[in-house]
């Protein structure tokens, strides 16, 4: 199981925070995935397209972290699908200022020989389709499916969506996708009515407020570390799911007691993403310092409760 495959973005952005701007740098939820997967040493493949203008260094960066590229389509003739953001001052909300989709508007994903008996498969927010058609490719039913999606794909193809929700295990969404989704407030019953539409585990990413885990009338809750700067929170959800797969595919455990462990293991990674802008903070990440701040998630978290 220790093989994972992620499909998704692997892109261009310019981003505006309170903190700076940035012109077009790295991005994409298919690079934010591999590269925290990678810290766990686990072998991993992204698939994704980008166009001729996509320096070959990137590619190489992500080669060197161990993530396999070969199913990353390179369109000579095309341009990288590039989106540009201005946070507001909470960073909690964005205003999109520009979606290039290019070479993403005719995306075929085409899945290498050698994932294609991933026992881990991540599918990034794309079209439900895109994501349906990775999993007709595998040559066996993965052991654990996860799939992340958004607010745009429920108001453009809600059918496709459900039609591929039958087929995976996990989804990983935010507070106000999983209220969209179920049409419920409460999200301990909006995850019930996801549990019916077929994921066995919900997973709700509230930003700065931790995750929810839920399954079968099993709850866990993961707070988020508190940091006193928060510098470019794109790519902070792709993390935390790159994170949780990649923990997955180590431990080759996919229990609900182990995800609780890869929630706080996805929620330590992200914490280091928003400290810059873009995929820096993660290309330079050590494993000492994933280790001193998963300590830090353990005081944060455990305590004995006296109970008389």
């Amino acid at each position: 199981m220790s093989k994972l495959l992620a499909v998704g973005t692997v892109a261009f952005d310019a981003i505006e925070t309170p903190f700076g701007k940035t012109d077009k740098i790295l991005g994409g939820s298919g690079t934010f995935v591999g590269l925290a997967a990678s810290t766990f040493g686990i072998e991993t493949g992204v698939v994704s397209v980008v166009g001729g203008d996509f320096p070959d260094d990137y590619l190489k960066m992500m080669n060197a972290k161990g993530i396999n590229t070969d199913g990353v389509e390179v369109i000579k003739e095309g341009k990288t699908f590039f989106w540009s953001g201005k946070y507001h001052n909470d960073m909690n909300s964005r205003d999109t200022l520009v979606t290039e989709l290019n070479v993403l508007e005719n995306f075929k994903p085409i899945v290498p020989e050698s994932f294609k008996d991933a026992g881990i498969v991540m599918l990034g927010n794309l079209h439900p389709l895109i994501q349906a058609s990775v999993l007709d490719q595998m040559t066996e039913r993965p052991k654990l499916v996860v799939l992340d999606t958004m607010n745009f794909w429920m108001d453009i193809a809600l059918a496709d969506l459900h039609t591929v929700l039958k087929r995976v295990d996990v989804i990983t969404i935010n507070d106000e996708e999983a209220r969209q989704l179920s049409g419920e407030y409460s999200l301990v019953n909006a995850a019930k009515k996801i549990h019916e539409m077929g994921p066995k585990y919900v997973v709700i990413k509230k930003g700065e407020h931790g995750a929810l885990l839920f399954s079968e009338g099993k709850m866990f809750f993961a707070p988020a570390l508190p940091l006193a700067e928060v510098f470019d929170p794109t790519g902070a959800g792709d993390t935390f799911a790159g994170g949780f797969c990649g923990y997955l595919a180590k431990t080759e455990n996919i229990s609900f007691e182990n995800m609780k462990n890869a929630i706080i293991y996805g929620s330590n990674l992200a914490s280091f993403c928003v400290e810059k802008f873009g995929t820096e903070r993660m290309q330079e990440l050590t494993q000492d310092e994933v280790r001193v701040r998963l300590q830090a998630f353990r005081e944060l978290t455990q305590f004995d409760i006296n109970i008389s």
